[in-house]
């Protein structure tokens, strides 16, 4: 991360802390739905669980490494910036949805892939400055994470997909269970 700190480390910790904040989004969002589909008495709805709580951890995993690689540049993982101010009016949305109790699974994977899209195009840029500052070590630090990301995002479209194929071509639905 030296290297893509070297010329402006405080609007890194900037973009670090808009991702920051998003990931903390992330696992209360994960951690509602987790706690509803819990609740559900669908077989399909209870196989998607362990998957879905693998990436609320990779999520928290996230934020824990995000935190650290802030602090290391000097950066106060408590602070707000504008980049984290912005992000998180802009999910307040995503968010009333899904805290909402009168909400349908099926909306909150919708408001779940919408914040998905969010998030790995966050990690996408982080990893395009790091490829542009030739910074190896942070390049392979991002793009690990954007993978899992990706994952997050391909597993919640095939949900929607399925979704989709039920209610408008009136298919069984058959949810994924597995990534």
């Amino acid at each position: 991360m030296k290297m893509l700190a070297a010329k402006n480390p405080e609007k890194l910790i900037d973009l670090l802390h808009e991702r920051l904040t998003f990931e903390r989004t992330s696992v209360k969002l994960y951690d509602r739905v987790l706690s509803l589909m819990a609740a559900s008495e669908e077989p399909q709805i209870l196989g998607m669980l362990d998957t879905m709580q693998a990436y609320r951890d990779e999520e928290a995993e996230h934020q824990a490494w995000l935190e650290e690689q802030i602090q290391a540049l000097g950066g106060d993982v408590n602070a707000e910036s504008e980049r984290s101010r912005l992000v998180a009016t802009e999910s307040r949305g995503i968010e009333e949805v899904i805290l909402r109790e009168d909400v349908a699974l099926q909306h909150l994977f919708h408001a779940l892939m919408a914040a998905e899209l969010v998030d790995n195009a966050g990690w996408d840029l982080l990893a395009a400055l790091a490829e542009e500052a030739d910074d190896d070590d942070a390049l392979d630090a991002f793009t690990l994470r954007q993978a899992e990301e990706e994952d997050h995002l391909d597993y919640l479209r095939q949900t929607m997909a399925r979704y989709a194929e039920n209610q408008v071509l009136g298919e069984r639905l058959q949810l994924p269970t597995e990534p």
